[in-house]
């Protein structure tokens, strides 16, 4: 049994990008390790947002899962926020005497708790926000990079409330705060699924298409009648930056899939970037064959 192997472990990391099978590759992993998994993903952790984040909760059968559905949707989730809590529910998995799989593939997210970062919470500075208000979108760039040379987060640089926010956190740093808790020494395997660059392709776009066919145009139309402005759902990813375009006249049905199919392939290879970088800074990820027996491999590296 795989639960023998895991002994000296205390979790394992399922990472690839999108359309890569990691969910299936977990359950069937928490099935032979009496494991329960937590999500690293940014957009599953609202609730009602579920064909366009790709929850998948139909695989998961009976294994337990954490930080899917905590939020309502319209509502802001840091990396701070998930690194907390991803913190509890590793403590209360462990403490039940189960066996953690973290799987997802926001990289910030997989790297906040691969790396440990070193995080504080940092209000809201209506001060500082009043100061910046004025200042362009280029210049408020300008300012963090200032404070920051070495920002990590590129999709801090694109939009406007994220380098604001990016800021605030930057000059928080700047005076020296530490979080109060320091970050457990976990001891981790991670595995990550490889695909040929084609057949992860086509996985990308038949899963898109099947996405569409069972509801996700009409899944971003009930979170907008529910409340969910157009401006709020764009910031939740290309799915509903894409679809709430076409729900609002700008592109044609086709354009909005052509677009969003080619969005999520670029999304894809940014992914594999991300991956790359982690390995740079010393992250080793074990990576297994899509296409060929996946658990086989994962059993042979546990080993």
């Amino acid at each position: 049994m795989m639960s023998n192997l895991s002994s000296s472990l205390d979790m394992l990391v399922i990472l690839g990008p999108t359309a890569s099978g990691k969910t299936r590759l977990a359950v069937s992993l928490a099935e032979q390790m009496s494991g329960e998994i937590i999500s690293a993903d940014s957009r599953q952790v609202f609730r009602g947002m579920d064909i366009g984040s790709g929850k998948d909760l139909n695989e998961y059968g009976r294994i337990p899962y954490h930080l899917i559905d905590i939020l309502d949707a319209g509502d802001e989730f840091s990396v701070f926020e998930f690194q907390r809590r991803f913190l509890f529910s590793f403590a209360d998995i462990t403490n039940r005497g189960a066996f953690p799989i973290l799987c997802g593939g926001s990289g910030m997210y997989l790297d906040a708790v691969l790396r440990g970062y070193n995080m504080i919470e940092v209000p809201r500075n209506e001060l500082l926000r009043a100061e910046l208000a004025s200042k362009s979108d280029s210049k408020l760039v300008e300012e963090l990079l200032r404070i920051r040379p070495c920002q990590h987060n590129s999709t801090d640089l694109f939009d406007r409330e994220r380098t604001v926010r990016a800021i605030e956190i930057a000059q928080m740093e700047l005076k020296g705060c530490e979080r109060e808790v320091s970050f457990p020494d976990i001891n981790r395997c991670v595995i990550g699924i490889r695909w040929e660059r084609e057949v992860l392709r086509r996985r990308i776009t038949e899963r898109l298409k099947d996405r569409i066919e069972n509801g996700m145009i009409e899944e971003v139309e009930r979170l907008h009648a529910d409340g969910v402005a157009w401006e709020r759902l764009d910031y939740y990813g290309l799915e509903y930056r894409f679809v709430g375009a076409h729900l609002r006249g700008e592109i044609n049905r086709n354009d909005m899939f052509e677009r969003l199919n080619s969005a999520i392939h670029n999304f894809a290879k940014r992914q594999r970037n991300w991956y790359r970088r982690m390995e740079q800074h010393g992250i080793v990820i074990n990576w297994i064959d899509g296409a060929a027996d996946q658990l086989v491999q994962v059993r042979e590296i546990i080993k």
